[in-house]
């Protein structure tokens, strides 16, 4: 990514447009800054939500180049954060910008020659094609921090044997302000500290930025005492890999304190955070409606005997399972995240497949039965005696009776249903432990999701997630309580299902057929999406 790649707060995944349109804001520029290998370009990976940015790795000195991306609202750029290496030798610079500040004149660089004989009090050594310094001209005051920079940027040492540093205070010195990373798992080394006197020399906020806070080796104590001693106490906790949900937001409030005239600018910022937030989770319930309204609706026709039940079993198994793969693939999209940032060791296998109940209440609801008292009303819970007569109980035949007064399309309707049964054939569906297995896993999956910052490596697996946090969170507990109203609904309501099968399709063939926009079904999905927020 080059330095005029751009992260546009404007359009997040599942946002229903772009943002409102904000008053003129001048954006605030900040220099991301810190040892090498300390996770720098990871938190510009979490702050972007963009898991491509730069490169991370394990090995020291990755980034060796500044480069930049911006945050906008409103279609206008609001922050600019800008990548450099990481600092290698603060000790050693320390002292050369010592060297140059005490120094009673800028020294003036001329061509080295061969028989220079030597080193020169700035640093530089003589010989061929080197640099070496003219004598210096009278001043009459010691250079500040930030002139002492600029006198350094134009030495041989800059380009040399503290080329990466330069690069790092270049950009400092064109910033507004500075993140300075800090893995807390690395020891308080007396090169730390000499690098942020390096740094504090560029005369810009500084704001520490303590890095893998929830490692067991952190040592955040003794980081937070050394940073202390340099008067940095307004160290904040942000975890690349696992931030925390209100991270950014108490990243902006510092930086507001640091930085007074901008803070309109961090609140807008803040405003979007919490506007993308709101979204983000409205649509990732809205898809796990979806896939539990699907699971919920999908019915299976099948012949009795054991090895057409059987494989139909089977053929059900692997429907919910790509199913609910495809929903998991458009929760990491939705998050910004890779394909395969998650996966599962695949879906448990579940015989809880059974025959319709055609007594249910949204059953005889749907072809105009009115539970009264009597026959119907312990019909509709199943109050049939067990003496069965071609596969029906007498109190079915009964009911098939006391339908032959209502309209004939209703009989015909309903007849055909219980006609497959006398015929030999088992409508199967899924089972409601399933649904509450595939809700769990979703929303643990989404949990887990808005706890995951974009610098993380390791693979979610699903299969492993802690359903108990995802079960308590939503407005109902899915281990324990009634479904909700929607999924019972879907039961009678087959045409509500992308799911099922196509009615040309053969017996053994699937085909996903997305469902038409039916208002009773979005009206569903909506009041089931608001169980899962």
């Amino acid at each position: 990514m080059n330095p005029e790649s751009a992260s546009s707060y404007d359009r997040p995944r599942g946002a229903a447009g772009p943002a409102a349109p904000q008053a003129p804001a001048t954006p605030v520029n900040l220099a991301v800054v810190g040892h090498t290998n300390v996770g720098k370009t990871s938190l510009l990976r979490t702050l972007l939500r963009d898991v491509a940015f730069g490169e991370v790795s394990h090995r020291p000195s990755t980034t060796r180049h500044v480069e930049g991306a911006a945050l906008s609202v409103g279609g206008q750029i609001h922050l600019v954060l800008h990548d450099t290496p990481g600092m290698e030798d603060g000790i050693g610079l320390r002292e050369y910008l010592e060297r140059l500040a005490q120094a009673p004149a800028e020294p003036t660089l001329v061509p080295g020659h061969q028989d220079d004989p030597g080193l020169s009090p700035y640093g530089s050594t003589g010989g061929l094609g080197s640099t070496r310094l003219q004598p210096p001209v009278a001043r009459t005051q010691r250079l500040d921090g930030p002139d002492t920079i600029a006198v350094f940027l134009r030495t041989a040492e800059a380009s040399d044997r503290y080329e990466q540093e330069a690069k790092v205070l270049r950009q400092m010195l064109q910033a507004d302000a500075a993140l300075y990373v800090v893995d807390v798992r690395d020891p308080v080394l007396p090169k730390y500290r000499d690098e942020l006197a390096v740094l504090a020399m560029a005369g810009k906020p500084l704001l520490p930025v303590l890095n893998f806070v929830l490692d067991a080796a952190s040592q955040e104590p003794a980081w937070r005492d050394m940073l202390g001693r340099l008067g940095l106490h307004a160290a904040i906790r942000f975890d690349t890999v696992a931030p925390p949900l209100d991270g950014e937001q108490r990243l902006y409030d510092s930086l507001s304190m640091l930085l007074e005239p901008a803070r309109p600018v961090f609140q807008r910022l803040q405003a979007e955070l919490v506007r993308q937030a709101r979204e983000r989770r409205a649509t990732a319930a809205r898809l796990v409606a979806e896939l539990l309204l699907d699971v919920a609706a999908v019915r299976l026709t099948v012949a009795s005997d054991e090895d057409s039940v059987r494989a139909s079993g089977l053929a059900l198994h692997d429907a919910v399972r790509q199913r609910e793969q495809r929903c998991s693939q458009a929760l990491l999209a939705l998050y910004a995240f890779r394909q395969g940032d998650a996966a599962s060791r695949g879906f448990p296998s579940f015989e809880g497949v059974w025959d319709e109940d055609l007594f249910s209440t949204e059953t005889l609801r749907q072809f105009g039965i009115k539970l009264g008292g009597g026959m119907a009303a312990g019909a509709a819970v199943g109050a049939g005696l067990d003496v069965m007569l071609a596969g029906l109980s007498l109190g079915t035949a009964t009911l098939v009776g006391a339908l032959a007064g209502g309209a004939l399309q209703t009989l015909r309707d309903y007849g055909q249903r219980m006609w497959g049964r006398v015929q030999g054939e088992r409508v199967l569906r899924v089972d409601d432990t399933v649904l509450r297995l595939v809700a769990l896993r979703q929303l643990s999956l989404v949990r887990a999701l808005e706890m995951r910052g974009h610098a993380a490596q390791d693979v979610i697996r699903i299969d492993d997630l802690p359903a108990v946090q995802a079960a308590t969170s939503a407005m109902m507990d899915w281990r324990h309580d009634s479904l909700p109203p929607a999924l019972h609904k879907a039961r009678s309501h087959p045409e509500w299902s992308s799911l099922n099968r196509h009615e040309n399709a053969p017996s053994a063939a699937w085909r996903q057929v997305v469902p038409p926009q039916q208002p009773e079904r979005q009206q569903q999905v909506q009041a089931l999406a608001m169980h899962l927020i």
